[in-house]
């Protein structure tokens, strides 16, 4: 599957990894859904996206996190004349101590990470299994791994989406429809503003997006990226438990 004539969805547009992502689809002759919160963003990624050869780029200011799902994907598929992508790029990562201390931030988070992802990945399922074609691909983390005390609230919600995303594509599989979760390391955007970007380990989204690319042809339900992160989680998985609890991470 190439972006050729594709009918893709981006909720979440605005994030640096679907905008890098979303230049390779457009490169391809994509059509386009973009979904965001900031309109004025929104129309300067569609404007970009257009001299770079989409096809057609609709631009929808909404907030994935307070939406009906189904009935919003439902009016996104009709514009498009079909779902052949649908790339699930929004979340928070929120602060530890500041969550740890306050209900209602722990509430917002699970509702923006989780709770909301599930019902537009629901949503995309459902329209994927009438087609019996189509990919689902979900930015999730690999802090959804191994709970560790740095990020265990936003890790819990990372890894519960990607079990469902794992048992989307378990249910797709038999009729050729697929569902990816991808699992991306330490990513350089504005979202890991404030964290020290030192290292070989840091990425740019491009590479991220080149990734999710691939994954909507081949791959999965798991895809790490950069993809030595595979073996880096791997790695802290197995850890045994006295030997984990001595690191700061």
């Amino acid at each position: 599957m190439t972006g050729v004539n594709k009918g893709i969805i981006i909720l979440g547009a605005a994030s640096a990894i679907a905008e890098a992502a979303a230049r390779i689809w457009a490169a391809q002759g994509a059509r386009f859904v973009l979904v965001a919160r900031d309109p004025r963003r929104l129309d300067v990624i569609a404007s970009d996206l257009k001299t770079r050869g989409a096809v057609e780029v609709a631009a929808v200011a909404l907030d994935c996190s307070k939406l009906n799902a189904d009935v919003e994907l439902d009016a996104m598929v009709k514009k498009l004349g079909g779902l052949d992508i649908m790339l699930l790029a929004y979340g928070t990562l929120g602060e530890q101590k500041r969550l740890e201390a306050d209900p209602d931030a722990v509430r917002e988070l699970i509702q923006t990470d989780f709770a909301s992802a599930v019902a537009w990945c629901l949503a995309a399922s459902a329209v994927l299994e009438r087609q019996r074609s189509g990919a689902l691909l979900v930015i999730g983390s690999v802090a959804g791994d191994r709970g560790r005390r740095s990020n265990f609230i936003y890790g819990a919600c990372k890894g519960g989406l990607a079990r469902l995303v794992e048992g989307i594509a378990h249910k797709l599989a038999p009729i050729g429809a697929r569902a990816v979760i991808v699992k991306p390391g330490f990513i350089k955007t504005p979202m890991t503003a404030a964290f020290e970007k030192r290292g070989l380990l840091w990425a740019k989204p491009e590479a991220v997006a080149r990734v999710i690319v691939k994954a909507a042809e081949r791959g999965g339900p798991v895809v790490y990226a950069p993809a030595f992160w595979r073996w880096i989680m791997l790695l802290i998985r197995h850890l045994p438990t006295f030997i984990f609890n001595k690191l700061d991470i």
